[in-house]
């Protein structure tokens, strides 16, 4: 019988353009294989068959804009096979995922069509094997159902170039390359599966570092009244079940900034001319997890205490260290916070979170001796480096932000006003 595929729950999102078909009419698909993928600002996400069949009709093209429950293809199939039309739609490139990958990925499986035309790849994949001159026949797949990746690809690329002797490609935008190296000539070499989550967060990093011209001014808070304050509060909190911490009186101070500078709360309009001035303030947080960080994303800050703020904390963090965030969790941050707790370090360079144009990065408090005008008393320091898009923001007003947030870390009072 023909089953009718819809687009399934891909979270919060509405209109988002199909940006590769991924099979053709006639074509065989099993249970979950890949059909079409969407683009949403934060993520590119698979649509999965919902059964075994072949494609009568595909409803869609390139560049059309779907929805949840919008039709995008027919397939004749069996009816007792088909999954449940809210088969959740799989990411495949993020800046954060919400799943962890396992350490070691499966063993490829090896392509065995016989014509280029039929490999199992996405026309974009296609494309590039084309362009750098990959026979993908010759080529491993380590996706899904041993699908052919642009990654794949890239590692046939650097094989052909080191049995060849040849130079690695060069990188894009006249950026000379990373010369390849047989580290095995050295010693004992081992490839380790990265986590899923620094594969999708990895090139969303690296697209802001080469598009975004970083500067961090470095400031530090004198936080020792309002930490002995935190401790009453967390001792209290302990008592109902989470934790106060610092990074709660942080994320407080940091919207009262940006309500006295909105543009470290902007984002620069696509026409590169204008600022889009925000007032709203949602504040991303970097959570570690045991396969990288994720950043959630605490919503309406601006009207929520300390407590709730904490509760929210508590929530997203543990959602984030079993792998259970949602999209919507980690989506519509005006701002971000990175906090290395009590790890380390005296400063260091956050990168901007695109499209956002500024990110503050936090690390160990120290007690040192500061000079009061009569003595040196001990005080707790907290260091601060906020890294910014100098496009948006120009160092006077990078430094008078920090002004700000230390004056409201310093006095527990203006955090109420």
């Amino acid at each position: 019988m023909t089953i009718e595929v819809q687009v399934p729950d891909i979270g919060d999102f509405k209109d988002v353009p199909v940006v590769t078909i991924l099979v053709s009419v006639g074509d065989d698909v099993g249970l979950e294989d890949p059909l079409i993928e969407v683009e949403s600002d934060k993520a590119t996400m698979e649509v999965p068959s919902p059964v075994a069949g072949k494609i009568t009709e595909i409803l869609v093209s390139e560049g059309d804009k779907v929805s949840e429950g919008s039709l995008i293809l027919k397939i004749e199939g069996e009816a007792a096979a088909s999954a449940p039309a809210s088969t959740p739609a799989t990411p495949a490139t993020a800046p954060a995922a919400t799943t962890p990958a396992p350490a070691v990925a499966p063993a490829p499986t090896p392509v065995m069509d016989a014509g280029f035309s039929k490999v199992h790849a996405s026309p974009s994949v296609r494309a590039f094997a084309r362009r750098v001159e990959v026979d993908l026949n010759k080529v491993n797949g380590s996706g899904r159902k041993g699908r052919i990746l642009r990654e794949d690809v890239e590692k046939a690329l650097k094989s052909a170039s080191l049995a060849a002797g040849a130079a690695p490609v060069a990188g894009g935008m006249g950026i000379p390359p990373i010369p390849a190296v047989d580290f095995s000539k050295f010693g004992p070499v081992e490839d380790v599966e990265m986590p899923r989550i620094k594969k999708l967060s990895g090139p969303a990093l690296h697209r802001s570092w080469l598009n975004i011209p970083h500067v961090t001014h470095n400031d530090e808070a004198d936080i020792t009244d309002l930490d002995k304050y935190r401790k009453e509060m967390d001792t209290m909190a302990k008592e109902e079940g989470y934790r106060v911490t610092l990074l709660s009186f942080v994320i407080k101070a940091s919207v009262n900034a940006l309500k006295q500078h909105w543009e470290v709360n902007s984002s620069i309009h696509p026409d590169g001319d204008k600022l889009i001035k925000k007032d709203y303030y949602n504040i991303g947080f970097a959570a570690d997890t045991p396969n990288g960080l994720v950043v959630p994303v605490i919503k309406d800050a601006d009207r929520k205490g300390i407590v709730e703020i904490s509760k929210d904390l508590m929530d997203l963090s543990a959602k984030a260290r079993a792998g259970e965030l949602k999209s919507g969790d980690m989506q519509g941050a005006t701002f971000t916070i990175s906090s290395l707790g009590g790890i380390g370090g005296t400063s260091f360079t956050p990168i901007v979170n695109a499209p956002e144009v500024a990110i503050l990065g936090l690390t160990r408090s120290k007690m040192v001796p500061v000079w009061n005008g009569e003595e040196f008393v001990p005080r707790l320091m907290q260091p601060l480096s906020l890294s910014y898009d100098h496009r948006a923001i120009d160092g006077a007003l990078a430094a008078r932000f920090c002004v700000t947030l230390k004056t409201l870390l310093g006095d527990m009072r203006k955090l109420m006003w």
